[in-house]
């Protein structure tokens, strides 16, 4: 028996026809999925191994430590180390089977000579991790031990943005300028990838597509959602006319209502700002959350419900018909943030 205050349930169907969706983008387009930040909240852990069984061999994460978290021993398994050597060890990344990104000519030269296997991060206009691109011609792409060459779009979300037009330019005029076919080159993320079939390259690293997270009704319609938040009923009182409700008093009862103390609160990933605005849902019924959210607990009006609520059973937060990206919206944020918040004390259930 479940005894959790929250549950996130993950449908691993829906994750795995995403990551498909991804690949019949294009004939043999490789499809490396970004599992940093514990996959995206989800499970670092069960996400690997569910995208191994699935035929998945190229991975990204942000760091050593996640890295060699999925303690990856398959030599045909690549998984790359996005925030590249930093101070360890070379031998590290060896003995771990791992792939560190390189993102700066002080990193290409330690590692060029070293035998080890390494991408290579070009930064063609985000201006955060990457090599300038007019940098690179101190970088000997004859290299053997070069993998991959990447980039990042900064606005890939954005439909016809000539920013991303003027970075892909960019990319490609690196590209060609090399007759190197081992070499894989990879530009797009998850909204990159549908922006069209230029963006694709060799290679697409789709990170919060993936898990069913959109930012645009482009890339929403053609995946399927992961994640349903469900918070459990740990109290359920009156309150009487004229009674505050919460911390700073920033809700007043107008009459007397009937209320639902919800077990989840911002350490759970539920947002402060969603306090006096935000909604949970039970069937057909929609209620209110009133007063400000704390740490541990919110508080919603349930004196309009056509069902019978108990202490223990649970309201949705995040379903099929209300998915994270209007969640995120109503945060004002990004589904990224929603769900690498929602804290340990959920409980993962996966279906």
């Amino acid at each position: 028996m479940i005894k959790e205050s929250g549950i996130l349930n993950i449908n691993t169907n829906n994750l795995i026809y995403n990551y498909n969706f991804f690949k019949k983008l294009k004939k043999n387009l490789i499809v490396a999925p970004t599992i940093k930040a514990n996959a995206y909240g989800l499970g670092d852990k069960k996400v690997f191994n569910l995208l191994l069984k699935n035929s998945c061999k190229h991975f990204f994460v942000a760091t050593l430590d996640e890295g060699l978290k999925l303690k990856n021993k398959n030599k045909l398994i690549n998984i790359f180390i996005l925030n590249g050597l930093q101070d360890y060890n070379l031998k590290r990344f060896l003995n771990s089977n791992l792939i560190p990104v390189i993102n700066s000519i002080e990193e290409y030269i330690r590692i060029k000579n070293s035998g080890l296997k390494f991408a290579i991060h070009v930064d063609t206009g985000i201006n955060r991790l990457g090599i300038p691109i007019e940098k690179t011609k101190g970088i000997d792409f004859k290299n053997k031990n070069i993998q991959l060459i990447i980039s990042h779009l900064s606005s890939a979300d954005e439909y016809n943005n000539n920013y991303s037009l003027k970075q892909k330019k960019s990319f490609t005029r690196l590209k060609n300028k090399f007759n190197n076919n081992k070499i894989i080159f990879s530009l797009a993320n998850s909204h990159g990838a549908v922006l069209n079939k230029s963006y694709l390259y060799d290679m697409i690293r789709p990170g919060i597509g993936i898990y069913g997270g959109f930012e645009n009704k482009k890339l929403g319609k053609r995946i399927k959602n992961v994640v349903s938040l469900k918070g459990k009923i740990i109290q359920i009182k009156y309150i009487k006319k004229n009674q505050y409700v919460g911390y700073n008093r920033i809700y007043k009862t107008k009459t007397k209502i009937k209320v639902a103390i919800v077990g989840l609160g911002y350490e759970d990933g539920i947002p402060r700002s969603l306090s006096n605005k935000g909604y949970v849902y039970f069937k057909k019924n929609r209620f209110k959350i009133i007063g400000r959210i704390s740490m541990d607990t919110f508080t919603v009006d349930i004196s309009k419900s056509s069902h019978d609520l108990n202490i223990g059973m649970y309201l949705d937060i995040i379903n099929d018909e209300h998915k994270i990206d209007k969640f995120a919206k109503l945060c004002k944020t990004i589904p990224n943030e929603i769900m690498t918040t929602i804290g340990k004390r959920v409980y993962r259930k996966y279906e």
